[in-house]
């Protein structure tokens, strides 16, 4: 069913874009397989959230990882049930957590600079298909992760609502898991895909 609709879609690009290069196709055949793979995801996991009560807290945790995965970017697993089996135990076992779970505030202060720290080290993290060659933009992606990941522990600080505040926290620890080469090594898939490239900027 993927192959269809990704080929589908592909046709009807194709169709009205004659003088795409090979080049390009595959580009967009590869951004259409991504979205695919990430709707169809999104849906599971959204539906299986709302069946056991969970709906709020899934989307809360969803919508404050992607605000740090998109700088910090991170692993991407190169079988689509890898990618699916992951994203459902990440995105529906931590909002519970999220839920069930009170950190106190003296042990969110001791998490803070290990947290912030292990954001700074492991951001950011590239992948084959999307090496980030350019030393400059990984630099800016590294400085506005860290800012980010620093407003994201103050807010877990201030936040009464604890399910809220844990969301902040919980979003930094699978960033940071989905950055570590460990993660990479699990999936089979290799890290700091930048220094195959001879490339100065």
């Amino acid at each position: 069913m993927k192959k269809t609709i990704i080929n589908g879609c592909l046709s009807i690009i194709i169709n009205n874009n004659e003088d795409l290069s090979k080049k390009e196709i595959d580009k967009m055949r590869y951004g259409l397989e991504g979205l695919y793979l990430t709707i169809t995801k999104l849906v599971l996991i959204l539906a299986i959230a709302f069946i056991i009560g969970i709906l709020k807290e899934v989307l809360l945790l969803l919508l404050i990882f992607n605000g740090i995965r998109l700088t910090s970017f991170g692993v991407h697993a190169k079988r689509s049930i890898d990618c699916l089996i992951s994203s459902c135990l990440f995105f529906l076992i931590f909002p519970i957590l999220c839920i069930k779970l009170t950190i106190p505030i003296l042990i969110k202060q001791i998490m803070f600079i290990p947290l912030v720290v292990l954001i700074g080290i492991f951001a950011p993290a590239d992948t084959e298909k999307r090496p980030l060659k350019n030393k400059k933009k990984r630099m800016v992606y590294k400085i506005i992760s860290i800012i980010i990941s620093i407003i994201y522990m103050s807010l877990s600080l201030f936040i009464k609502d604890n399910t809220l505040s844990n969301c902040f926290v919980f979003a930094l620890i699978i960033q940071i898991i989905v950055m570590l080469p460990i993660t990479y090594k699990m999936f089979g898939v290799s890290y700091n895909n930048y220094k195959k490239y001879e490339v100065k900027y």
